[in-house]
């Protein structure tokens, strides 16, 4: 018999237990999270950039138009300067980095996040909304201090809605 596998197996067995075996269901967790978050990461902000770029074109403005952005600098400025670069090497550079730099901070918050509650739920025994308000707030904090210039009052804000949103999350898992 025959011990390969279809992708389809390894796709079942990623619901089932994951891709990842490091040793410790904490690492398994925070990688898994990491992984799962950078992907969604890139997949928004490449949509999010084939948006704009749709919109511009439609408009004729090639101006830039600013996307709001979560906890970002709020500076009057074009969401990517490098796409408007001369060559299109420069746009796909300014792209690449750009994707980059969001999977890399939507997979730090979910690993940070999937870790803390974890931990804390080994730590106390329990896995309440506690434990949720204070890994958000942790996450929510460290993800403030990665945006571009923040500030104090930023970074409590980041902390403040990271706690609410992760809280309410665990108390309507049982509802819906």
């Amino acid at each position: 018999m025959s011990s390969t596998r279809s992708l389809l197996d390894e796709l079942g067995s990623f619901e089932k237990g994951g891709f990842f075996d490091l040793g410790h269901p904490l690492l398994n967790r925070i990688a898994e999270s990491f992984v799962k978050a950078a992907g969604i990461g890139a997949i928004q902000a490449v949509s999010r950039e084939a948006y704009f770029v749709a919109v511009e074109s439609a408009s004729g403005d090639t101006g830039g138009i600013a996307p709001p952005k979560v906890g970002g600098a709020k500076k009057n400025r074009s969401r990517l300067s490098g796409l408007r670069g001369e060559t299109n090497r420069n746009s796909v550079e300014a792209l690449v980095m750009s994707t980059g730099k969001e999977s890399l901070q939507w997979g730090i918050a979910a690993g940070m996040y999937s870790g803390l509650t974890y931990g804390l739920k080994e730590a106390r025994g329990v896995h309440d909304w506690k434990n949720s308000a204070l890994a958000g707030a942790i996450t929510g904090a460290a993800l403030g201090l990665t945006s571009e210039d923040h500030s104090h009052e930023q970074v409590v804000q980041c902390a403040i809605t990271g706690a609410a949103i992760s809280t309410a999350a665990n108390l309507l898992t049982g509802i819906f």
